[in-house]
Formats: structure tokens, sequence, C-alpha cells
């Protein structure tokens, strides 16, 4: 851990009394609230909120989203209705992206227009078999073949890789299982990776160095970091991810999320504060916070807790008045 930490100090320069930082000068965020964002709300949230949520954040700048997820509405019951989000928010101008866990759900994504799939497997083994009832080499075995058929019919295909850091239910996970997963995802032909901090437990020294050892490893392939909040370190991981290479991050507008086969798992980071450290360092998202804050808002009325984001918090009650 020690040396870790040494080599996330060392990565610094300083120069003439400065401090400078190694940062890309353009982030893409990729917004997943309407997907990993809601799935946990207990409530349905009614399906015209979720289209005016989904119009609202493309309209504050989102370029890149998670819209919804084909998995069973009998365990998910919040995503129901995909296939209506579906046929009702695609766009050219934005990578509309909907989760498949299997192959159920890929040919449900077949009766659609969309042309983004994102799969998951967890690093975790105990994970995988809480999520979706197989380990992670029988998910692999079963999804290689999907993502070689998805590739020939010309889809984006995005791998998220849950529990890169740590599991909850076995603690640590060897960094090397982490690259292994992806190095099977990559050969199998995947566009992107979305690696995750699903339980919100990596320190910025673990980001730093997971992250360093990925774009090394796979510098053809789109990174992108994915972190949960639930002990107030996402916005430190992401820094460190910054520093890192990484310049793709999955946010969810108002800290929505969770993962109902995680105990504990708190909501992803933040968009709004995400775009707000990056807009205060010069790193270019092209997203208005505004009109972000206006997008939450339409699905705030619905959800069973409240936003608890720093920005938001701050700026809702004047932006409402400025209205």
């Amino acid at each position: 851990m020690i040396k870790d930490a040494t080599v996330f100090i060392l990565n610094y320069e300083i120069g003439e009394g400065n401090m400078t930082l190694h940062m890309p000068k353009k982030v893409t965020i990729i917004e997943v609230g309407p997907r990993d964002g809601l799935q946990n709300e207990k409530a349905f949230v009614p399906t015209d909120i979720k289209k005016a949520f989904i119009h609202g954040l493309k309209q504050a700048g989102i370029t890149e989203m998670e819209l919804t997820s084909f998995v069973s509405p009998k365990w998910v019951p919040q995503m129901g209705d995909a296939a209506e989000i579906t046929s009702n928010c695609l766009d050219e101008h934005v990578r509309n992206i909907v989760l498949a866990p299997n192959r159920k759900g890929i040919d449900r994504v077949y009766s659609t227009n969309c042309k983004a799939v994102a799969i998951f497997v967890g690093v975790s083994n105990t994970f995988n078999k809480k999520n979706i009832n197989k380990t992670t080499q029988e998910s692999m075995d079963e999804l290689t073949p999907i993502i070689t058929e998805l590739k020939d019919k010309e889809y984006f295909v995005r791998a998220c890789i849950s529990t890169a850091f740590y599991c909850p239910y076995e603690g640590k996970i060897n960094p090397e299982d982490t690259v292994s997963l992806c190095q099977k995802f990559v050969e199998a032909g995947v566009d992107e990776l979305s690696v995750a901090d699903t339980i919100g437990m990596a320190a910025p020294h673990e980001s730093f160095s997971l992250f360093s050892t990925l774009k090394k490893e796979f510098p053809k392939v789109l990174l992108t970091a994915h972190f949960h909040d639930t002990r107030k370190m996402a916005l430190t991981n992401i820094f460190a991810a910054l520093q890192a290479g990484i310049d793709r991050f999955d946010t969810s507008a108002g800290g929505l999320g969770g993962c109902p086969f995680a105990p504990g798992a708190a909501g992803n980071a933040a968009t709004e504060d995400v775009v707000y450290l990056l807009d205060r360092m010069g790193i270019e998202t092209n997203i208005d916070l505004e009109k972000l804050v206006q997008a939450i808002k339409i699905v705030e009325p619905h959800l069973s807790r409240p936003i608890n984001s720093s920005y938001y918090q701050l700026n809702a009650e004047r932006i409402v008045n400025h209205e």
C-alpha cells in the first residue's frame, strides 16, 4: 500500500513553486442516472417522468447515456418499461446505451433501434452469483459469443466490470483478477471497459494504480471509471483516475443509484459535482450545470430519498428563482 501511495504522490511535478498536474483537457461524462440511478428506487418512477428526465439530461449536453436495462421485470420492476423508454428516447446526437445481462435481454435489444449495448460481469464470483446466479467464468462463457454476434451486427459494446476493487462478500479484489477479466473482454472485441468501484470502498492510490495499469495494458480500448460515493471518496478517486490518464467517467445526476446485490452501496458519483470539479480545473465537459439541475428537478419528486449532492443543494433554489 505504501509503495502504491508513493507512486501516486511522485506523479506530480513541481515547477517554479507551482504544482503541475497531468490532466486531460476534455472529459466525457457517461450519464447512468436513468438506468443505474433509478434501478434501485423501490417506488416505480412514471415512464413519462423518465422520458422527461432523459430529455432534460440531453438538453444539458450529455452525449452518452445509459437509458434503461432489458432485465426481467420480475427482479427489477423499475426497468419494466425498457421497451417504451428505448423506442421514445433514441436520437442520433447521443450514444444511447441499454444494458442487457443475457441472451434474453440481447434478443429484446434486437427488437429496438438501439445500437449500443452494455453487458456486465463481476470480478467476484460471489457477487456474480448473487446478481445473476452464474460464476464469473460462466458469465463469460455465455457472453463471449454474444459479443462476437453484436460486433458482427455493428453494435457498440460496453463491458461493465463490477466489484473491480472490493466485493461486499469477498473483500479486497486482487487487481490482477480485474485486469484478467478486462483482458477477456478485450479479446472478445468490446469497445469500452467501464471499471466499477461497486461498493465505494476504493482509495485514491488504488484508483491511480489500477487505472494506470489498465491504460498501459489496453491503450486502444475506451476506458471508463465508475465510482460509487458510499464513503464520500468518489471525487478523490476520480481525481486520481484523471492523473492516470482516464478521460471518461460514469456519473449519475443527483448522485442516484446503488446496487440491490451490493449491501450498503450508495449512489454513484453525482454528475453535477463531477462536472463542477472538472469545470473548476478548466477541463472541458460541454455540460450546462443549470440545465443539469433542471433535469434533476424533473425526477426529484418521484424519488425515495432527497438529492444530497453538494452542487444541487447549494444551487437548486437559486436556479428555480432564476427561472
